[in-house]
């Protein structure tokens, strides 16, 4: 697997590393999940303080502005590679959150399918590998999936982060927020691993938490 960083802490369009549309085809090119033109762009919290980081949960953004369901497929498709933009947390906070999340910072995507409205129940139909992120702190680092994922229209692609990732962008408009995988008495609670990692599996995605952002996206190659 080819790995692209920068230290752009910024998300972006791009196409993962050798991969391209091929010539005179319909594929569309679409980078779920981007902050929307016109809307305010905060960089991951760490290392200032307070320095809070997503941990043990699923997680996607539900609104960004008037931007609704940035996540979520438009159409069917496949979906090539995923990008994340990471904090730098100092070294006495990566200590407190490797002792405190259940070990160092690591994140995949995944694949979610809505249930029955409006229970907000979502279905794990597939997963990415989950990587390593402390190489990466301070970057936004894209990672190409050696095997794609095929995603139906309406498919959510979420952040499952099984410890921790400094990938939470805050003080945002109360226009923006995301859900997590959490029960509904945990909302506020971060100690207890409730991240959605078994294929097949159905999770009620109750807790929403407003004025804050997941810094990720994730590239969807469709067809018409």
């Amino acid at each position: 697997m080819r790995i692209v960083a920068s230290s752009t802490l910024t998300l972006g369009l791009a196409l993962p590393l050798g991969l391209a549309l091929p010539a005179g085809s319909l594929a569309k090119l679409t980078e779920l999940g981007i902050v929307p033109q016109g809307t305010p762009s905060t960089a991951p919290s760490c290392p200032s303080n307070p320095c809070l980081a997503v941990s043990r949960t699923t997680g996607f953004q539900v609104e960004e502005g008037s931007t609704k369901d940035l996540e979520v497929a438009p159409r069917a498709g496949t979906i090539v590679g995923w990008t994340i933009t990471l904090g730098k947390p100092s070294a006495s906070q990566i200590k407190f959150f490797n002792s405190n999340e259940g070990g160092p910072a690591s994140a995949s995507i995944a694949i979610l399918r809505p249930q029955k409205k409006p229970n907000l129940d979502f279905k794990l139909v597939a997963s990415s590998p989950t990587i390593p992120l402390q190489p990466y702190f301070g970057k936004t680092a894209q990672f190409p999936l050696e095997s794609t994922i095929k995603v139906q229209k309406g498919d959510v692609i979420a952040l499952t982060v099984p410890t921790w990732a400094p990938a939470l962008a805050l003080n945002l408009p109360s226009s923006t927020s995301w859900r997590a995988s959490r029960p509904r008495k945990e909302c506020p609670k971060t100690g207890t691993q409730s991240a959605q990692t078994r294929i097949g599996s159905a999770v009620q995605y109750i807790c929403l938490y407003k004025t804050a952002r997941l810094t990720y996206s994730a590239t969807l190659i469709s067809t018409p």
